[in-house]
């Protein structure tokens, strides 16, 4: 389904942020990119949407490829025609509107029946926004907010979704419930996911297949439920090690940064 395939990426014409980024996507799947804050996450996700072009940034060499059709030079509004959604970190519902205005909106493309039948489909998985559905979006909670943005996502039917940070800044209990609500779409959808994430420990537990990104590069790549017996990925985005392992562990960080480990 998506194939990125040794990008680099640079803004302003100076600035390097991906080296040789590849990454693969199939259908149906789940797929967790992790990394620290500033390791290339939200760019990949920008690269693969075309919204680097908002941002005085480009492609300069590599492809992405959707179903076979090369994305770099497309417009935004063009590879969400071809069934890409992207949800972006932070949260930004359109806060003046409703909760129902922000999801029809979601839906502009889609014929005025299929709008209505998705709006049942995304309260039956979100009882909470049917609950709001009035409510003026600006005055929800940061969960209630993240659901929305996912809601407003799901409205144009995507076949692959891209999650930036969905857990950010929420409490546990609520990165769960929205954990568990991704999976159960998935399920009932068949929906391929690309899942940004800090939260290594809950991204890995939902996924079939993860990457890690640091300094713009892929340094680890393989099944979840390797990347979750990894030592050095329990060590450095689980914070889970034994007092005993912690010193080799910090030594072997160097190779960590400098290789590309694939699992």
């Amino acid at each position: 389904m998506l194939r990125v395939s040794t990008i680099d990426v640079v803004y302003m014409k100076v600035i390097q942020v991906l080296r040789g980024v590849s990454l693969e996507v199939k259908d149906g799947e789940i797929v967790a990119l992790l990394g620290a804050n500033g390791a290339g996450k939200t760019t990949t996700l920008k690269a693969i949407s075309g919204m680097l072009k908002t941002e005085e940034g480009e492609i300069t060499s590599g492809t992405v490829e959707f179903d076979g059709r090369r994305l770099n030079d497309l417009r935004p509004e063009d590879i969400a025609h071809l069934g890409i959604s992207q949800v972006m970190e932070g949260r930004r519902v359109l806060e003046h509107l409703t909760v129902e205005e922000n999801l029809i909106i979601g839906g502009y493309r889609r014929k005025r029946s299929e709008v209505q039948e998705d709006l049942e489909r995304i309260y039956e998985w979100f009882p909470r926004l049917k609950e709001l559905r009035r409510q003026t979006s600006g005055y929800l909670s940061g969960g209630e907010q993240q659901m929305l943005v996912i809601g407003r996502a799901l409205m144009a039917r995507p076949r692959l979704m891209l999650l930036d940070e969905p857990s950010l800044g929420l409490a546990p209990l609520l990165v769960k419930e929205i954990y568990e609500i991704i999976r159960r779409i998935r399920q009932e959808t068949g929906m391929s996911i690309l899942l940004v994430e800090q939260n290594a420990r809950a991204a890995l537990a939902l996924a079939d297949h993860g990457y890690v990104l640091e300094n713009g590069r892929i340094v680890f790549a393989g099944p979840s439920s390797s990347l979750r017996d990894n030592e050095m990925i329990k060590e450095f985005y689980m914070g889970i090690s034994s007092s005993g392992e912690r010193r080799a562990l910090r030594e072997r960080k160097v190779l960590f940064k400098r290789r590309r480990w694939v699992l």
